[in-house]
């Protein structure tokens, strides 16, 4: 299951200096995103490999937006703890890379974020979350807030109208958009509606709510 993502975490600076280079994580393993989704240890193994036999590394940028890069990115790699990165902002040559050095020295950029492809997922049941198990990392983003709104009915709509597939998060979330509770729709999203005649006496009502996407796909 293939589609470009973006997953937001909290802007965890080991250090800034007057330079512009800086140090921390773009990414924690093991951490529970306000989506459900967890990124386990190893997920970046691959892309990195890719990223090195290329002689490059992702692209450092500006909120997301390709036409915005705003340093360079020294070293990427998986430790214990999650995704750690150090980068150079071009504070020299970049006004916006000063104006992000600014705001990360008074600690008001408060995000990082990466952009990937998901190339292996799976639902666990026992913890109730998705495990993100291999990510094809793009990017890695400074951004204002470390939440977004990707989850949502229209964004959804948005990745099929481009032939993409929904992140899973993304689908559960619309399932609860349209009025499924969060049991129901992580019962549908772990094993169909199946699950849901099973274990809901309002059945009817909740397939009633799953076909009204339709019109949003």
């Amino acid at each position: 299951m293939n589609t470009k993502q973006r997953l937001d975490a909290p802007l965890q600076i080991k250090s800034v200096s007057e330079a512009g280079e800086f140090e921390g994580y773009g990414s924690i393993f093991g951490n529970v995103d306000s989506y459900g989704d967890v990124v386990v240890k190893g997920a970046f193994k691959e892309s990195l490999a890719a990223w090195k036999e290329k002689g490059r590394l992702p692209a450092m940028l500006w909120q997301h937006n390709m036409h915005e890069p705003i340093g360079v990115y020294t070293k990427v790699e998986e430790d214990d703890n999650g995704l750690y990165v150090e980068g150079r902002l071009l504070i020299d040559d970049d006004p916006l890379a000063r104006r992000a050095h600014g705001h990360m020295k008074a600690n008001s950029l408060t995000g990082m974020s990466i952009g990937y492809v998901l190339k292996e997922w799976e639902y666990d049941n026992d913890k109730e979350v998705f495990l993100l198990k291999e990510i094809e990392l793009w990017e890695v983003s400074l951004v204002t807030f470390p939440a977004n709104d990707e989850a949502r009915i229209s964004n959804v709509k948005s990745s099929l109208a481009r032939g993409e597939v929904p992140r899973p998060s993304q689908f559960e979330k619309a399932l609860r958009d349209v009025g499924l509770t969060r049991a129901q729709a992580k019962a549908f999203m772990a094993s169909g509606y199946s699950a849901l005649q099973s274990r809901d006496a309002d059945a009817d009502q909740a397939l009633s709510l799953v076909k009204s996407l339709s019109k949003y796909f």
